[in-house]
């Protein structure tokens, strides 16, 4: 288990948004628990990549442990050239390129998640929903944020999708914070 400081950073280059990397749109089908290996290489190759984590609490024998793991298990975003993607093949850390047969679509959907997360909130793997009520974040710092939203026993949650991958992540959100979008 990595110390806080340990972990690579979610975005890299840090402090740019994803939507202002140079490149081509790839996703690494990662070799098991391999994604925070795969984003420090890609740092030191100077590869941009897109790594959303979330912080995860559990207790073991007693005590509390928290664990910063990938939204996504097993998939890591990267953009450049089609050297940086053989680069990213070299590392011996990726099982398979996934290749982005639409470069808008994925950012598109990968925006709300880098918003969700630089502002601070936890996001959650969730199941991938086909059908669902989109909705539009109307007010707080998730405010424009579109996503599904799903009602829980105790809150909603707003689940923002990934087509090409099949999966979805999820933040809660007060139902009064939501719009729905026709």
């Amino acid at each position: 288990m990595l110390k806080e400081s340990e972990n690579p950073p979610i975005v890299w280059p840090e402090g740019q948004p994803i939507s202002s990397f140079d490149g081509v749109w790839w996703v690494a089908h990662t070799k098991s628990r391999n994604e925070k290996a795969l984003a420090w290489q890609l740092i030191q190759k100077e590869i941009s990549y897109f790594l959303p984590m979330s912080w995860k609490v559990s207790r073991r024998t007693g005590r509390t442990v928290r664990s910063l793991m990938p939204v996504f298990p097993g998939y890591l975003f990267f953009c450049g050239t089609d050297q940086d993607r053989l680069e990213v093949l070299k590392t011996n850390r990726a099982a398979h390129i996934l290749t982005v047969r639409n470069q808008m679509q994925l950012i598109q959907e990968l925006l709300p998640i880098e918003k969700v997360l630089k502002a601070g909130q936890t996001v959650v793997p969730h199941e991938y929903l086909q059908v669902g009520q989109r909705c539009r974040v109307i007010a707080g710092p998730l405010m424009g944020v579109e996503g599904l939203i799903v009602q829980t026993p105790r809150k909603a949650k707003l689940v923002l999708q990934v087509q090409m991958l099949g999966q979805a992540a999820s933040v809660e959100i007060d139902m009064d914070m939501v719009e729905r979008i026709e």
